[in-house]
């Protein structure tokens, strides 16, 4: 009777390669294990990074603005003018854009959430029994003290 052989037998007579036992490959270990990051961990690197390339355009910008100026001044072109005013407004909207990070990382951290308080600062003007008439509704049904014997029982 003929034996039947695997393909990978076959292949390793083909080939004249030895055929690794399904035991040896159980044993290998990883090398690199696949690290899971927190959403809030991946929100702060994403900030970190984003507000350190926002800095140094910043910086390039000025240095680069420093540069135009004097090219400006010492040919008094108009063009470099102009390209000196661009580079102010770019300046000041990534300086803009910075800002808006923050406020939206905050947002994603839930560090500005907003607590709604209401204040009502509220002044009666009137005497004590208006106010206890005010407050308790079914007093103010009651008939009222006049105010001349109040005031002679004092």
């Amino acid at each position: 009777m003929s034996e039947k052989i695997s393909a990978d037998e076959k292949l390793s007579k083909i080939l004249d390669i030895e055929i690794e036992s399904k035991e040896e490959s159980k044993d290998i270990i990883p090398i690199a294990k696949e690290v899971k990051i927190k959403r809030k961990d991946q929100i702060r690197q994403d900030f970190d990074s984003a507000r350190k390339n926002m800095k140094e355009l910043i910086n390039k910008g000025f240095e680069s603005l420093d540069g135009i100026m004097k090219v400006a001044e010492a040919g008094d072109s108009p063009r470099a003018y102009e390209v000196a005013s661009i580079l102010i407004k770019t300046i000041s909207e990534v300086n803009t854009d910075l800002i808006n990070i923050h406020k939206t990382t905050a947002d994603a951290l839930g560090v500005n959430k907003v607590v709604k308080n209401t204040t009502n600062n509220s002044i009666f003007v009137g005497s004590t029994r208006d106010l206890q008439n005010l407050i308790n509704q079914s007093r103010s049904q009651l008939k009222a003290i006049p105010t001349e014997e109040v005031e002679n029982d004092s």
